[in-house]
């Protein structure tokens, strides 16, 4: 579904990343981890069209992105929900899911997907008329997964769900995600807590200073000695 090949990015002087290949085959979870800093998020905003490539090269779904802008590539199925959330706090929950599907013509089944997202959501309907802004931190991570949901999207892009949010929160998040993928949309995501990544994804990437350093079977990054150490408190 999507794969990248030498992606070079730079942030004025500062190159962020360095000759990044990852590929994301139909229905799995990916994730992407490594300290702060090492260009996690940088390689999703480069995904998204929010940061310009240098150079390399991004398909997806067959198709190369390179001159695609960014709200082109929502409508193509690629779709983010971003680091620390970012809903519209002054807007309703409902209203905030409207806008998820701004792209979108067909009513009946934005309605469907609606359901779907309250049905997984339970907590959301809940507060559908509340605004945004007086959530708890974990049920805005909810809408911004719901909102992302919203979009339709092929694959869904998700920066660091965990931040921030109760460990209660965070174990229901993880499950919701593996429910997401049932449902038939492909995952990359990017975590800094690898003990939940590594347990919910397929495969896995390990970034180190914009280099991907291990790649492999999630199990098997899992219990690589370096990953222990570096990132699993081992």
């Amino acid at each position: 579904m999507l794969k990248i090949q030498n992606l070079n990015v730079y942030y004025g002087v500062i190159q962020a990343l360095h000759d990044v290949s990852l590929e994301v085959r139909e229905g799995e979870i990916v994730t992407l981890i490594g300290s702060n800093g090492a260009g996690k998020s940088t390689t999703l905003m480069t995904l998204s069209g929010i940061v310009p490539t240098q150079s390399g090269r991004i398909e997806f779904c067959g198709s190369d992105l390179r001159d695609v802008s960014a709200h082109a590539r929502v409508g193509l199925g690629l779709v983010q929900s971003p680091e620390g959330r970012r809903v519209f706090a002054s807007l309703t929950v409902d209203e905030n899911l409207d806008l998820g599907a701004y792209t979108r013509k067909d009513k009946a089944q934005i309605r469907a997907d609606w359901d779907e997202v309250y049905e997984m959501f339970p907590r959301l309907k809940e507060r559908r008329n509340q605004a945004a802004g007086t959530l708890s931190g974990g049920e805005q991570q909810m809408l911004a997964i719901g909102r992302a949901l919203m979009s339709k999207p092929k694959l869904l892009l998700l920066d660091e769900p965990s931040l921030g949010i109760a460990p209660l929160l965070v174990k229901e998040i993880f499950q919701d995600l593996k429910k997401i993928r049932a449902r038939g949309v492909t995952i990359l995501l990017v975590e800094q807590n690898a003990h939940m990544a590594l347990e919910i994804a397929d495969r896995a990437y390990v970034l180190e200073t914009g280099r991907v350093i291990l790649e492999g079977d999630a199990k098997e990054i899992a219990a690589n000695p370096r990953v222990k150490e570096a990132y699993l408190g081992a």
